[in-house]
């Protein structure tokens, strides 16, 4: 992989660039598309690159259990020795352009606190109004962590598996995605600082091994944590951007304010190597987006444009609008007039509508390949105000 930047804006940190891998070049910033069972779902991979995206990132965790087969590969096969046999995942799933996958560290550790406090949902607002629950000796009920890796029970058939650094990029390297990433815990909001001190030393001595263990040329990413505390921030962006690492993931929770979270941001990115790649870890939401990219972010990948759309949302320019209202069915006219997606071409709000209240897949499908489209233009034009210093 070659990184190289091409205008470093003088009146914020936000930089143009571009990623050249094996499978094509990436203009950055950009958002990165989740693709995690290697498929945005509802579209099609042809349908995924008419929607501008320039690079996916598929799910390691996932496509380790699925596909699954206990029987014709010698015993039981993960998934990605099936894709490995298969061509790797850009034939797998006839993605031409370049992938990302994860390290599964994620989706992991949700299995543990996020499922004893309820990440990411209401329950987990109503732990935080406690104060910090999760203290240094804490461990969840569901997963056990050490310092070679967790031991978890397969969310599929309850088979007990274990993933660490080493067994992390050993599928990694077997799915063949151009861009890989070390695995690392990433500690849920709740946590202590001294839980989170000690959570650094595995996700660092981790970080270590993953080097080691590397054999491809793919691209290996050290991620940075420390959640909302700026000495561990600081103290993690130092030691892993030290090694000897392709680009940088950021990675963990950045508290719930938007203006705090662009300050972590910096702190981070100030500590980096500056002529590498830094990639910020599931968030991307359009009213963060131009912060991130001022504080110096290159790609970033988020659910957002995707599940909204199966939930029946459309983001144009009037604002997020909720195609599952009957109210629509009265409107013939594009979800965006100003969007040329072929989408918006083609097809009309009350058909949408339609289509989402009669339970159609295909209402889900076209909201999603507008989205997609929306948000890699928003982005597309942010890159351009880069290009005149606006930003």
């Amino acid at each position: 992989m070659n990184f190289k930047i091409l205008k470093k804006s003088k009146v914020s940190r936000a930089r143009l660039g571009f990623l050249e891998t094996e499978h094509g070049v990436v203009e950055t910033p950009c958002l990165v598309p989740v693709a995690t069972q290697a498929v945005v779902k509802t579209l099609e991979s042809k349908e995924v690159e008419e929607t501008k995206s320039q690079i996916l990132i598929a799910n390691t965790f996932h496509l380790h259990l699925k596909p699954r087969l206990r029987q014709g590969f010698g015993g039981q096969a993960g998934g990605e020795e099936i894709i490995r046999r298969a061509g790797g995942l850009h034939k797998f799933m006839n993605w031409k352009k370049p992938l990302m996958t994860d390290s599964g560290g994620y989706q992991v550790f949700s299995l543990g606190f996020g499922t004893d406090y309820g990440l990411g949902s209401k329950i987990l607002k109503k732990e935080q109004e406690r104060g910090e629950v999760i203290k240094e000796s804490t461990q969840p009920q569901k997963i056990k962590i050490n310092y070679d890796g967790v031991t978890f029970r397969s969310p599929i058939n309850g088979d007990e598996l274990f993933i660490g650094p080493k067994e992390s990029i050993k599928i990694q390297e077997k799915l063949g995605a151009d861009i890989i990433f070390t695995f690392d815990e990433c500690t849920p909001p709740l946590a202590d600082h001294n839980y989170v001190e000690k959570s650094l030393e595995k996700t660092h001595r981790w970080a270590k091994i993953c080097l080691d263990s590397k054999k491809t040329n793919q691209a290996l990413y050290g991620i940075v944590q420390g959640s909302r505390f700026k000495d561990l921030r600081l103290e993690s962006a130092k030691f892993i951007g030290g090694l000897d690492f392709d680009g940088f993931g950021i990675g963990g929770e950045f508290g719930n304010n938007k203006e705090t979270m662009g300050k972590m941001i910096e702190w981070v990115v100030d500590e980096l190597p500056e002529k590498k790649p830094r990639h910020l870890l599931g968030v991307g939401y359009l009213e963060d987006m131009q912060n991130i990219i001022k504080s110096g972010v290159d790609t970033f990948d988020c659910t957002v444009p995707t599940h909204y759309a199966r939930r029946g949302i459309a983001f144009t320019s009037e604002g997020k609008l909720d195609m599952k209202k009957t109210i629509y069915l009265k409107k013939n006219e594009p979800l965006d007039k100003g969007c040329v997606c072929n989408v918006c071409l083609n097809y009309k709000k009350d058909y949408i509508c339609h289509l989402l209240k009669a339970g159609e897949i295909t209402g889900m499908k076209l909201l999603t390949f507008h989205n997609l489209y929306y948000f890699n233009t928003f982005v597309e034009e942010i890159r351009n105000k880069i290009k005149k210093g606006q930003i």
